[in-house]
């Protein structure tokens, strides 16, 4: 069994988006004094990624209508539920 460190960036927390409706952005983003923007990626419907938090990327802000799955459970963004 591998022992996760969780104040190492390498092994920070995953999460699942599966994109429900073409046209998903995912945007990774920093923290500090200026938040700025790192990565964005564009999935279609039906299109998955995983991606990892790290010592660059402190937040992830989902745009459309998607599954977010992480160890704290599941939502989906996009809705009203």
């Amino acid at each position: 069994m591998t022992d996760y460190r969780t104040d190492d960036p390498a092994t920070g927390d995953f999460i699942v988006v599966k994109a429900l409706e073409n046209g998903v952005n995912l945007i990774g983003m920093t923290r500090g004094r200026d938040t700025r923007l790192l990565h964005t990626e564009k999935l279609d419907a039906g299109e998955v990624i995983i991606a990892q938090f790290t010592e660059n990327t402190s937040a992830m802000k989902i745009r459309g209508r998607a599954e977010i799955h992480t160890r704290h459970g599941k939502i989906t963004s996009g809705t009203n539920e």
